[in-house]
């Protein structure tokens, strides 16, 4: 018996084996490298370009018109269904 400690076998180099991992939650955890500077893999929204839109161009920009429209309505005009 030698005293080699077991050595994996991979192609990835070492700075790669070494960077941080995706994380993202599929069914199972991400274990691809994160882009550098980001946390998740270029599969998961690490890419360039891969951004959401900012404000109303975004399908879900919020405006809070319902919350205004509820602050503004007098308290009797909801009526009671249960009885």
């Amino acid at each position: 018996m030698t005293n080699k400690p077991i050595q994996r076998r991979t192609q990835e180099p070492l700075p790669l084996r070494q960077a941080p991992r995706c994380g993202a939650r599929t069914r199972t955890p991400c274990r691809a490298p994160a882009v550098n500077g980001k946390k998740r893999c270029r599969m998961h929204g690490g890419a360039n370009g891969s951004d959401a839109p900012r404000g109303e161009r975004n399908g879900n920009y919020r405006d809070g018109l319902m919350s205004e429209l509820g602050q503004t309505r007098p308290s009797g005009a909801i009526r009671d269904t249960s009885a």
